[in-house]
């Protein structure tokens, strides 16, 4: 037996390290990647849960050199042989040579043939008979080392990378590996040299290289897009924009083209979209068949559903099919007859009867797969059995949603924009086309045209909030199910935090690392944290002092109250958005809710977002206008049930008032104050310099909780006027998307100028002396 070091990362990684240790090795130390957005890696996990020692470097080089602190503490591990079954990091030739046994890799290919990152990909790509690994004797040429075992099968027809790795590549790669340390072991390894002949170096595959030549023959594009799936997707541009193809196999030269025509840039001939899919054809009139495409924004449909406009019209049901819906009356058994307007719900089924029939479902058809939320989002007995035989034919893609966005190419990235208003479910434009100009801050400049909400959009949005909380899907969904939505909305903003820090810095004047950490980042934490709490809503008994307490009892249930309506301001504008209305939606409430009228573009984003999620219409609505008009108007509404409002304390007295005399609907107010900070001649003058800038200056100082009073001993004043001077002037005022900058949004040195003026006469000549406790302090303005 041997003393083993692991290098490497992934579920692979982790199954032949445990495959290791079965043999019997000693497994002296893990060397694994960093933890990447808190997760530790599974073969780090693994380790630390066997006591094994885990190191998790960020690198191992430097400038092509080892790292003397990292290669010594592999070298105290005694190792006498390193396996790196997945290894992504480049490992110093003085750690690779340094056991006794030297080094071994695997790599997913048969070598010498696709050396490199991507050799999977290139193996379809060049449509090889034969596939394979190898494990080899690691040299400094990465994969150009002596080879030990090898082991090969064949390519399907039709394999994508997933398919031969989960088939052969994965598990068979598990076995030769540890096969390969038993040669080792018994020392009658081989080191067989790779000769040049057959030698490739194809490059790696990223999406921006896995763009579609269609200018060749059919057999070359279904190589092409099956080598690229599902990572990194093959690509091109149709109806103008990005879309990405997964799913293809080449079609017999005698298949049906029968379809509707769809132009494809650069293709020899249209595509065709059938029942089947889409079908490509190649230079020389063969054809191809894709089964899914995605677009830019994520959404993934069946390419069959491409032309669909997600018709919710009714399905003829066949004699098979109609034999299906039994499995409704098997559980309604208290109902004489079931009728296509016969509620699930209101024919007294409850919850357990939900899991029975998705059970019953999939008992009856495997290939019908439901979900809880499925049931309760089609209560009745007709939109039930269509949406199941949906599934079954395969038609269940949700209904498309329709943005008109307005795109721009910013911060590395093409951002897009949703800009009208959001109203059950649907972006359209305000009553009589009216809108405004946002306005980018860093260069006064108009980002968009946005719609800008009318008194009778208002009352349309209330309205559907309030059908949705009464009469629609939302108030039928389970809280289980709820939470399910939230998180899965958490999840879609995940995928496009960039995209909406983005929004928020051009928007807002957010510096972007701050608007991707705070802005951003706290804003789904707020969401999955109230996604946590959908299903822990309960009431409680209280204890009552009677004069025959026992036959009195006291609770409470705690219900939903029905259409929140929100007002946020500008400093936070998706922050400010999530602490508001995920709680809301927790509850079980809907929301309408009007973002500040100069940053509204997160909060449209974050509609398009919530309905991707699948929030049934009308739960979110979202209404840029103006406080005056929108504001307003949801304080008189006598169908809003709540206000949550966060602004100005002269605002915050009108908006009470009016909701007072309207249906003294409940409030909540955040409003406006002057935090003080207080600085004594015993501080650390250092971090009281750094905290006085930060309390004044954080996020532009458009902070609720900055402090707008500096209060600092009369003996030190001098001296910490100077010290914060000199840091302002240190300070850079520029574009929020410039990762150097500390403040946002200004870009001229004047403004700098003037701020130094500021802060210098605000603190100097508007002061007074306090006592405090028996100490002189001087109160500033600053």
């Amino acid at each position: 037996m041997m003393r083993i070091a692991v290098i490497g990362q992934s579920v692979f990684g982790l199954e032949v390290y445990k495959e290791l240790r079965k043999e019997g090795h000693t497994i002296v130390g893990v060397f694994t990647i960093p933890d990447k957005d808190g997760k530790a890696d599974p073969l780090g996990v693994e380790a630390e849960k066997d006591g094994v020692n885990v190191f998790k470097f960020p690198r191992w080089r430097l400038k092509g050199k080892g790292i003397p602190e990292v290669v010594q503490v592999y070298k105290a591990t005694g190792a006498e042989l390193n396996v790196m079954p997945f290894c992504s990091q480049f490992i110093p030739m003085e750690v690779i040579d340094h056991p006794a046994h030297g080094s071994i890799i695997y790599h997913p290919s048969l070598l010498p043939r696709h050396r490199g990152a991507s050799a999977i990909n290139w193996t379809l790509i060049h449509g090889d008979k034969k596939g394979g690994f190898t494990v080899f004797w690691a040299d400094d040429g990465l994969d150009t080392g002596p080879i030990l075992l090898q082991r090969e099968c064949d390519v399907e027809p039709d394999d994508t990378v997933n398919t031969i790795y989960k088939r052969f590549l994965f598990p068979e790669g598990v076995k030769g590996t540890v096969d390969a340390v038993r040669l080792i072991a018994a020392g009658n390894a081989p080191k067989i040299i790779q000769p040049e002949e057959g030698a490739t170096y194809e490059g790696i595959q990223k999406k921006d290289n896995a763009k579609i030549d269609w200018n060749q023959s059919a057999q070359v594009l279904h190589n092409w897009i099956r080598g690229n799936d599902k990572v990194p997707g093959a690509w091109a541009e149709v109806d103008g924009q990005k879309v990405t193809f997964y799913g293809s196999s080449l079609l017999d030269s005698g298949a049906t083209a029968i379809g509707q025509p769809l132009e494809i840039p650069g293709a020899s001939q249209p595509g065709l979209v059938s029942k089947a899919g889409l079908m490509l054809f190649g230079n020389d009139g063969k054809a191809l068949l894709v089964k899914n495409l995605q677009f830019e924004d994520g959404k993934m449909i069946a390419a069959a559903r491409y032309f669909s406009s997600g018709s919710c019209a009714s399905v003829e049901l066949t004699e098979e099919e109609k034999a299906f819906t039994s499995v409704y009356s098997s559980i309604l058994t208290n109902v004489d007859a079931i009728e296509d307007s016969t509620d699930f719900f209101k024919s007294g089924a409850a919850s357990m009867d939900v899991v029975r029939l998705v059970e019953e479902v999939k008992l009856r058809a495997s290939g019908c797969q439901l979900q809880n939320e499925d049931v309760y989002m089609n209560t009745t007995f007709q939109d039930f059995i269509q949406m199941c035989v949906r599934k079954l034919r395969g038609e269940d893609d949700e209904e498309e949603l329709v943005v008109d966005y307005v795109e721009k190419n910013i911060n590395n990235m093409t951002i897009r924009m949703p800009h009208q208003l959001f109203v059950n479910g649907e972006f359209v434009d305000a009553e009589g086309g009216k809108t405004y100009k946002t306005i980018n801050p860093t260069d006064g400049t108009a980002i968009c045209d946005v719609s800008l909400a009318q008194s009778s959009d208002v009352d349309r949005a209330v309205a559907a909030a309030k059908e949705a909380f009464e009469e629609g899907e939302w108030g039928k969904i389970n809280p289980r199910d709820r939470g399910r939505l939230l998180y899965k909305l958490a999840d879609l903003m995940e995928e496009h935090q960039e995209e909406l820090a983005t929004i928020e810095s051009m928007d807002s004047g957010a510096v972007y690392t701050l608007a991707l950490k705070t802005h951003v980042g706290m804003s789904i934490q707020t969401f999955r944290y109230f996604a946590g709490w959908c299903d822990k809503i309960q009431g409680c008994t209280i204890p009552i002092n009677q004069a025959r307490p026992n036959r009195n009892l006291t609770f409470t249930k705690k219900e939903p109250i029905g259409v929140c309506a929100i007002v946020i301001p500008w400093n936070y504008p998706l922050m400010m958005l999530a602490w508001k209305t995920a709680a809301c939606l927790a509850a079980g409430n809907t929301v309408v809710l009007k973002p500040a009228q100069v940053t509204p573009l997160t909060a449209m984003k974050f509609a398009e977002l919530a309905a991707r999620a699948g929030f049934p219409k009308g739960v979110i609505n979202i209404l840029p206008g103006s406080g005056a008009l929108v504001g307003q108007r949801l304080s008189d509404h006598p169908d809003v049930r709540k206000l949550g409002f966060t602004g100005s304390t002269e605002i915050g007295k009108h908006i009470m008032k009016s909701c007072a005399v309207s249906n003294v609907k409940k409030v909540s107010l955040e409003l406006g104050g002057k935090s003080p900070l207080i600085i004594f001649s015993d501080c650390d003058m250092d971090k009281a310099v750094r905290m006085g800038l930060s309390a004044v200056f954080f996020n532009k100082g458009e902070n609720c909780i900055a402090a707008g009073r500096l209060f600092v001993e009369e003996n030190i004043h001098d001296q910490y006027v100077k010290r914060v001077v000199e840091e302002v002037k240190k300070m850079k005022i520029g574009d929020p998307l410039d990762r150097s900058t500390d403040h946002g949004p200004q870009n001229h040195k004047a403004h700098l100028d003037k701020l130094v003026e500021y802060f210098c006469s605000e603190i100097e000549f508007g002061c007074h002396t306090v006592t405090i406790c028996g100490v002189t302090i001087s109160q500033f303005k600053g």
